[in-house]
């Protein structure tokens, strides 16, 4: 089976983004979880804590991952890592309409990767890294938005 490209922030993961990630190690023999680093965030967790924590959360629950880490395009980091499949997760219109556009640019960039996008669980479409960073820095419960290791990066994060 090919293996599969889900590249994001992830800062932090979430269990939207498990959910993902395990939807994906059932359709392809292995998925590669691709830390990008966006210029325009400042990012609340450092680019080897972020892959450590998905590594954490994956381990002896989600077969067939592997997470890496990559400065530049996404689709040259799915070239590198040898898939020529990326996967994104839509959770709304709005998501879809951005991610198409970015799929149309990524096929101008390398003709030979595909992207693919996967709905997000509708118990789950309304979780971003985005919201999980500010509910947390108000001192909002997140404990059933993120896996458990993400949670306690986070609480170690307030001392």
């Amino acid at each position: 089976m090919p293996a599969c490209l889900f590249p994001g922030s992830f800062d932090p993961l979430t269990n939207g983004h498990l959910d993902l990630i395990a939807r994906l190690s059932a359709l392809y023999g292995e998925v590669v979880v691709c830390v990008m680093q966006n210029l325009a965030k400042k990012s609340l967790f450092s680019t080897e804590d972020r892959l450590s924590l998905i590594r954490q959360a994956c381990k002896g629950r989600i077969p067939h991952v592997r997470a890496v880490s990559y400065p530049g395009f996404t689709v040259e980091a799915a070239k590198k890592e040898g898939c020529a499949v990326m996967a994104r997760g839509l959770r709304s219109a709005l998501d879809y309409e951005y991610e198409t556009q970015l799929a149309l640019v990524n096929r101008h960039l390398a003709p030979g990767v595909e992207t693919i996008f996967l709905p997000a669980d509708p118990a789950l479409s309304a979780v971003s890294s985005s919201f999980i960073r500010e509910i947390h820095a108000l001192g909002g419960d997140v404990s059933a938005l993120v896996p458990e290791c993400v949670l306690h990066a986070l609480q170690a994060l307030k001392v």
